[in-house]
């Protein structure tokens, strides 16, 4: 049974990532980019806390929670996966920097081909790790990364520049089919292995929890350290909240054969939703 939701989620986990991605590209210009060199500050702030402190707070966390290696290995999957496009729609609701949001969530997607694979691998090293797929290497995921996200991006900015009604007309389209397959992954994973779900939820309560309010809390407070506005403070909190899971659930598809590796990053996910939501709230009309 496990091996049937397991075929339906790695051939399904890799057409959601591409076309979550190429609706991403789709909302992304040239004007995006070259916002980084005329504001580089706010997003170097954004880069530190999301590629840099998140994996070093989840590794450190992984040690003192001291989890299961299944659970260990999920957490730091899903620390090294880039922002989701979901963070941009909470960015807007919490009243953030939307264009900063964009930004960070389409550079590091690009830089995510190199740090995801380099990020897992080294942590799998110090945590003692084994049973990778024998024929998967870092390259390997580089390369299968650079065809689900890279080229799905700069297809969607092609489209966008040369057929701009067609944008106006199918970007909610694919959105919503993008949306659709990313539940059918995680309810997958969830229904065909439910206890386990609940026992990770559990187990990892805890952990997933302090990992969540700690990055947010780190991003917002570094941000503040370093920059003015509080749109930007939001905006990083939430891309240090929430993570493009459908990326993680790939990646893990990849590097192990088997489902438990799976569920301690749908539940993660399912935890990291709940927590950016509520963050949203509190600091919605905070300016």
């Amino acid at each position: 049974m496990g091996e049937k939701t397991l075929e339906v989620v790695t051939t399904i986990a890799p057409i959601a990532l591409a076309l979550i991605m190429l609706a991403l590209g789709l909302g992304l210009s040239v004007d995006d980019f070259s916002r980084v060199l005329r504001q580089p500050k706010d997003f170097l702030v954004g880069l530190l806390c999301q590629l840099i402190l998140l994996p070093i707070i989840a590794f450190i966390l992984v040690k003192i929670y001291n989890p299961p290696l299944e659970l260990a290995l999920g957490v730091m999957i899903i620390a090294a996966a880039p922002g989701g496009v979901t963070s941009n729609v909470l960015t807007k609701f919490s009243n953030g920097d939307v264009a900063l949001s964009i930004s960070l969530t389409a550079i590091i997607s690009l830089i995510s081909i190199i740090s995801v694979p380099l990020i897992i691998f080294q942590s799998a090293d110090l945590l003692g790790v084994t049973g990778f797929n024998e024929n998967i290497s870092m390259v390997g995921i580089a390369m299968k990364m650079f065809l689900v996200v890279t080229v799905p991006v700069i297809l969607g900015m092609l489209i966008r520049k040369f057929a701009t009604n067609f944008i106006v007309s199918k970007t909610q389209m694919i959105q919503r089919i993008s949306i659709g397959l990313f539940v059918i992954v995680f309810l997958s994973i969830w229904v065909e292995e439910w206890d386990k779900v609940i026992s990770f939820v559990t187990r990892a309560g805890v952990i997933t929890l302090t990992l969540n309010i700690v990055m947010m809390l780190v991003g917002f407070y570094v941000a503040k350290s370093l920059i003015k506005g509080m749109a930007q403070r939001k905006c990083i909190s939430l891309e240090c909240g929430l993570q493009n899971g459908t990326l993680a659930v790939f990646v893990a598809t990849q590097l192990v054969d088997d489902i438990v590796y799976l569920v301690p990053t749908a539940a993660y996910a399912l935890i990291m939703f709940l927590t950016s939501i509520i963050f949203v709230f509190i600091v919605k009309d905070i300016k």
